[in-house]
């Protein structure tokens, strides 16, 4: 559209896009996951891994964490998608690339990316000026959440059949939340059509976090405060199942930080591991 106007992805969207190409770059392989398209997407510049939260040794938990979840949504998709599943609603998409390099899966899904109006036109624009352009089963759904628009509507409005079972995805969105709002969009998900699934993760207190993980966190509050998007909550996982049953979802389970680093890095001899402090809810309708 003539009069969208642009915007560009926050901080935190770039830094999980540049964490996922500093894996490919400078992590050996296997490699959990291979992405650089979102480095592509954001450009960044010829020095951006001078950067201080690029530094390859002291962010490679955090590097490792983005990785690990990022692969466990994909693994997610791809289940789902066997399972005769059409549906991928991917709440706060950012620079998410999932369409871009598995178009073999998100070809058989219809792919809502939910995301602010500016950033979203930005991205549409990015896309197509990469080559990669917009295909008929990905969809761009713009929401105003800070104009309290209703995103259910807007998917709607896209095309989204809320009759039909679909996976709803929310990752590194739940802490700029408060929980009243989070425990809002709970039920919306949980009112979906049965056989739904949600995946969502959420930040756990400090004093449940390994200790050699507390000052990374301390490190990522106060850079979220000092960009203007505090973390707002934080769950214990009990605290988070109770809301997701409360919310009328049918089944909703805890998967730690320490499940998936089991998952994806347990075979690797060079040490690299994720760090604790955000786990996934996993509900279904």
């Amino acid at each position: 559209m003539a009069d969208e106007q642009t915007e560009a992805p926050d901080n935190t969207a770039v830094r999980t896009a540049l964490w996922r190409a500093m894996h490919v770059q400078v992590d050996p392989p296997p490699h959990v996951l291979e992405d650089e398209i979102g480095l592509q997407l954001a450009a960044p510049g010829d020095d951006w891994r001078r950067r201080p939260d690029m530094d390859p040794r002291t962010t490679s938990a955090f590097r490792a964490a983005m990785v690990a979840r990022s692969r466990f949504i994909e693994d997610l998709i791809a289940e789902q998608a066997d399972q005769s599943v059409t549906q991928y609603v991917i709440l706060g998409a950012g620079l998410d690339t999932f369409a871009q390099r598995r178009p073999e899966v998100a070809s058989l899904l219809r792919v809502f990316e939910v995301d602010q109006p500016g950033p979203q036109a930005w991205k549409r624009h990015r896309l197509v000026e990469l080559g990669y352009g917009i295909p008929d089963w990905l969809h761009l759904v713009p929401v105003d959440f800070e104009a309290s628009e209703d995103w259910l509507k807007q998917l709607a409005a896209a095309g989204f059949d809320s009759s039909r079972p679909a996976v709803i995805v929310s990752t590194g969105v739940s802490m700029y939340l408060t929980k009243d709002a989070t425990a809002a969009t709970l039920r919306q998900i949980a009112g979906l059509a049965p056989g739904s699934t949600l995946a969502m993760t959420f930040l756990l207190p400090t004093e449940l976090l390994d200790d050699a993980d507390r000052p990374g966190l301390r490190a990522s509050k106060e850079g979220a405060q000092a960009s203007g998007t505090p973390f707002i909550s934080f769950y214990t996982p009990p605290e988070m199942l109770e809301l997701a049953r409360e919310a009328g979802f049918k089944d909703a389970r805890h998967l730690s930080g320490a499940s998936l680093a089991h998952r994806y890095f347990a075979d690797r001899t060079e040490g690299l591991r994720p760090s604790s402090g955000e786990d996934i809810l996993l509900a279904t309708t």
